[in-house]
């Protein structure tokens, strides 16, 4: 549970982001730690030897009570709230179908250069060049560290800092899915819940290529770490994770936080 300041910064941040939007009605009630949701102890297991868990992002209202992200796919262009979803999301037309580029700073002196494709992911692309431009991942923690066999990532964005919350918005669909469940160290993807229509403003960096259960929906790659990796890999991934869970993963033991981030249309 993050602190109480670190709460309150959470939401004040929300709140400027969403002061042009306003609040828009969530679905709560469900929370997902993985795909296997309602399995029993040993179907867990079963999963965990496959590397098919569910990267997943939560959402978080005032009072504390956690969800799964649920929102529908947009196909508008221009920003609207869809059937089925929440929030307004950003129009796709943001990334232009170009590439963009940029950095990811972690704790002062990771610096990661990034690469968004706004052609095979649009609507993804679009979201996180709004987030950037707004500063919204500024101060937002890396709350959820793997690394073990086929399953290697560091997940960062949650507007809480603790794997909940979002900006007000949920969307979809899925874009640029790996269709063998392939995701090469260096990908950039979007996290999501249950639906694959779920995703919003978290993200996972792959440090060593992995492997996620195609058969749940798979994950939008939005982009790829283009340097700056092994960096992290010796500064955060190395170090491990304080309270590994059931799935192997968990906070990590260096605390991880997004420091700086820029991006920009590639000429």
């Amino acid at each position: 549970m993050a602190p109480k300041n670190q709460s309150r910064e959470a939401r004040e941040r929300l709140r400027l982001y969403q002061a042009r939007k306003g609040l828009h009605e969530r679905q709560r009630r469900r929370r997902v730690r993985d795909n296997l949701l309602g399995a029993g102890a040993l179907v867990l297991v079963a999963a965990l030897a496959t590397g098919s868990q569910l990267v997943h992002a939560t959402t978080q209202d005032g009072a504390g009570a956690s969800a799964s992200a649920s929102a529908t796919a947009s196909s508008a262009p221009t920003p609207s709230a869809t059937a089925g979803g929440t929030g307004t999301v950003p129009s796709k037309r943001i990334a232009e179908g170009a590439t963009w580029t940029g950095s990811l700073t972690l704790n002062d002196d990771i610096r990661l250069g990034i690469e968004l494709d706004g052609k095979a992911a649009p609507q993804a692309a679009s979201v996180e060049i709004d987030l950037i431009r707004k500063r919204f991942y500024e101060g937002t923690t890396c709350h959820r560290l793997a690394d073990s066999a086929d399953f290697h990532f560091l997940q960062c964005g949650s507007a809480n800092g603790n794997g909940s919350g979002d900006a007000g918005f949920q969307y979809g669909p899925l874009e640029n899915v790996p269709e063998d469940g392939q995701y090469e160290k260096g990908t950039i993807a979007i996290a999501r819940g249950s639906s694959p229509s779920s995703q919003t403003t978290q993200f996972f960096i792959v440090t060593g290529d992995t492997t996620l259960d195609p058969s749940t929906g798979g994950y939008t790659v939005v982009g790829r770490v283009t340097s700056g990796l092994p960096e992290l890999v010796a500064k955060v991934t190395s170090k491990g994770i304080a309270d590994p869970g059931q799935d192997g993963s968990g906070e990590p033991e260096v605390a991880t936080t997004i420091t700086g981030a820029t991006i920009a249309k590639e000429d």
